[in-house]
């Protein structure tokens, strides 16, 4: 399997996650921000890395996620497009952490899934415009 093989396969992956999220939201209107946003925030993570490493990046073994982007934007500032949908994902873990759920936006739940699938949007056209994938 060539490593331009190995990323397809980790988009589809991802791409699986993201999508039985969506599917969770579908299906329910009880799901909370404490269900989707640790899974949205680890997908995003996992989207970082695994388009950084295919391009020979060396990555921290880290869950944070800010630190993760802040890794993987070093050295090339046009990644710089993902910072503001990983610093929303953040910010909804601090509204969280700090008992301001006040301050989250309606639907954040949602927001979270589809930050999450902006992200992956994002990362698996530029990989396929850059010609990482077959």
């Amino acid at each position: 399997m060539t490593e331009n093989e190995r990323l397809a396969e980790r988009f589809e992956e991802l791409d699986a996650r993201i999508s039985g999220l969506e599917a969770q939201l579908t299906e329910s209107t009880e799901l909370s921000i404490d269900q989707t946003l640790p899974e949205a925030s680890a997908i995003a993570r996992d989207l970082l890395r695994a388009y950084a490493e295919h391009g020979g990046k060396d990555m921290p073994d880290t869950d944070d996620l800010l630190e993760t982007q802040k890794a993987f934007v070093k050295g090339d500032p046009s990644l710089n497009a993902v910072r503001d949908n990983v610093r929303e994902l953040v910010y909804y873990r601090n509204c969280i952490d700090m008992d301001r759920r006040d301050a989250l936006p309606k639907a954040a739940e949602r927001m979270a899934v589809r930050t999450a699938r902006h992200i992956y949007l994002y990362l698996r056209t530029r990989a396929a415009q850059e010609g990482r994938l077959d």
